[in-house]
């Protein structure tokens, strides 16, 4: 069990940090969320970093253990916030389940500090549980509020604790287990850091410009770009999203909860990749947000063309049971698609698409579908786009409606046919 910190601990760790100084209201505030029962000597050396930055710190210490005292959100009242106390969670007696319970409470009491005093910035230290829970947490606040997480696995799986949100995770180096000649300054840089990026945190009011929600890749970026350009001329926002599984995720996440004026989906490789078991997989619900929601949406088939494999497959006589392929780089390989692979796309599609609240438009670029598919590609095959024209024309429900251009997707006259529809599905929704 760990006692205090001694006075050599103190000179010598803390030193060249700079001391501490009273809180008041035009400081930045930072939430710091250490378990002292397990990393008491780590917490206190975050928390003297952060005041000695000219921060104001309001410690969330999520101990379970035991209770050191001197957090301003305490074991206590972390348990109290989840509606029961430190005895009984305790006496749970299953780490995973107890965790349940704390993430719950320590929510809670994150959001009731951020109501009494605006956050500028979260920050964390922890192995596997810690990161855990303080991720958590972070996920609960907007985009833009900086959140960094110090965790020892912060070099290793990271996607379930980042999820969709923007938390920069260091790689703690070292167990978190006591102040080292390498964790100090992993640790000091990590406090300096955020008390940096908390410094000059300014949120954006609510933007007045009609938000437009786009997806692409590398290889529909020509026509992205321009129809991107070609908005913001206009006033529009447009957020665009890499479609690599994480991205589309992303772009459906924010349709749920912000005011999205439209989504422009030209990258539907993560849909090819969730009915062929491809890298970029974003789900069974990837594109339905916006569907759900009735915000006007606008696909095209980009990049359909084909779905992403390991490129450690593309190896023996007969890879991918003969199907053309590319590899794009060490590690992704794109994979030809044929008529069947994208007939049961759009068929995929017809199911959630029934649903409508709002207005659907489909766009089919008759001369190719990415920069694989086109004259200078690898998987260029023009038989394939006026086949799935006739196909998304028979299988669509009435209300979405299927629009020929002939032209290949990154060709200016399709982009610009994407801009159109932007402007006139958003217009009719405005004075609807």
């Amino acid at each position: 069990m760990r006692e205090g910190i001694s006075t050599w601990q103190k000179s010598e760790i803390f030193q060249q940090v700079g001391e501490g100084t009273p809180a008041n209201n035009d400081k930045p505030r930072i939430l710091l969320i250490v378990t002292q029962d397990t990393k008491e000597i780590e917490g206190r050396f975050l928390r003297h970093c952060l005041e000695g930055a000219g921060c104001e710190v309001v410690h969330l210490d999520p101990s379970v253990r035991r209770t050191v005292g001197g957090a301003e959100i305490s074991p206590e009242a972390v348990a109290a916030a989840a509606g029961t106390s430190l005895e009984a969670i305790r006496a749970i007696g299953h780490e995973g389940k107890i965790q349940e319970v704390m993430i719950r409470g320590a929510i809670r009491c994150a959001l009731q500090a951020e109501k009494i005093r605006a956050l500028s910035g979260i920050l964390s230290i922890g192995g596997s549980m810690g990161t855990d829970l303080s991720t958590a947490v972070m996920r609960e606040f907007p985009y833009g509020l900086p959140k960094l997480m110090i965790s020892t696995i912060a070099s290793g799986f990271t996607a379930p604790f980042v999820g969709l949100k923007d938390i920069a995770m260091l790689n703690a180096v070292c167990d978190i287990s006591g102040i080292n000649s390498i964790s100090r300054e992993v640790y000091r840089n990590g406090a300096f850091g955020l008390a940096g990026m908390a410094m000059h945190y300014a949120p954006l009011p609510a933007g007045s410009r009609p938000l437009v929600l786009a997806s692409t890749l590398g290889t529909t970026e020509r026509c992205l770009r321009r129809m991107r350009e070609a908005l913001e001329k206009d006033g529009y926002e447009v957020m665009v999203f890499h479609t690599t599984g994480i991205g589309g995720q992303t772009l459906d996440a924010i349709a749920a909860e912000r005011d999205v004026a439209a989504v422009v989906d030209i990258s539907l490789v993560e849909i090819s990749d969730y009915l062929n078991n491809g890298v970029c997989n974003a789900g069974a619900d990837r594109s339905k947000a916006a569907i759900k929601r009735g915000i006007p949406v606008i696909y095209a088939p980009g990049n359909v063309d084909f779905y992403i494999m390991p490129t450690q497959l593309a190896a023996g006589d007969r890879p991918f049971n003969g199907r053309r392929f590319h590899i794009h780089s060490a590690a992704l390989t794109a994979v030809r698609t044929n008529a069947k692979d994208l007939e049961r796309l759009a068929d995929h599609m017809v199911k959630f698409l029934g649903d409508a609240r709002g207005p659907v438009r489909f766009y089919v670029p008759l001369k190719g579908f990415s920069n694989h598919d086109s004259t200078e590609g690898h998987l260029h095959d023009t038989a394939q786009p006026p086949l799935f024209a006739d196909y998304v024309e028979k299988v669509m429900p009435r209300h979405v409606e299927v629009r020929r251009v002939d032209a290949h997707i990154n060709d200016p006259l399709f982009a610009d046919a994407l801009a159109d529809a932007v402007r006139e599905m958003t217009r009719a929704r405005a004075t609807a």
